[in-house]
């Protein structure tokens, strides 16, 4: 593997940890904790490029940061995952 694929493989990760504690907040409306927990099982989806998989995880994680259900401070975790995931490139 690249240089390349084993950074974008490891801005990946790390999106992945700051995704995980909002699946596992009870707090969380369920329908957000179930996209979020669906983005990260695509994220780890080794079947597509890690570009492909940062794109269709940027699209779904920015429609759920506009819910008006979505706490302020779960808000800013999605966005500290997008500015991460919009660092890859193939």
């Amino acid at each position: 593997m690249s240089a390349k694929n084993v950074e974008n493989e490891e801005k990946i990760n790390r999106a992945i940890e700051m995704l995980v504690p909002l699946i596992e907040n009870t707090a969380m409306p369920r329908n957000i904790r179930r996209t979020v927990k669906e983005t990260v099982e695509n994220l780890k989806d080794k079947s597509l490029g890690p570009g492909v998989r940062a794109a269709n995880a940027i699209s779904i994680l920015e429609e759920i940061s506009q819910d008006p259900n979505v706490p302020s401070y779960a808000r800013v975790t999605l966005w500290n995952a997008i500015s991460v995931l919009e660092g890859i490139r193939e």
